[in-house]
């Protein structure tokens, strides 16, 4: 879709809240294909991404972090747009 779903470059705070102010702006936008436009749905797909993101790293071929680092943060907050 477009770098907001590269979230490498997520490292540190700052670069959360850069991410986080870029997710807000594109938000903005109806015709972004967001599927969790409400705060409720996309609180509501946050928690259940979160919940399942074990899944998401098994189909990468990988394991959950134990320790969650700030591009994760930034995964989380970009699945919740579209995850049902």
């Amino acid at each position: 879709m477009n770098a907001l779903n590269d979230t490498t470059w997520v490292r540190t705070r700052a670069d959360l809240v850069a991410y986080i102010q870029q997710l807000s702006q594109e938000a903005l936008n109806p015709a972004n294909g967001w599927e969790n436009r409400s705060l409720d749905r996309y609180l509501e797909a946050l928690g259940a991404w979160t919940d399942d993101m074990d899944g998401y790293f098994l189909n990468r071929g990988g394991e959950a972090p134990e320790q969650p680092d700030w591009s994760l943060i930034a995964d989380m907050l970009r699945a919740a747009c579209f995850y049902e």
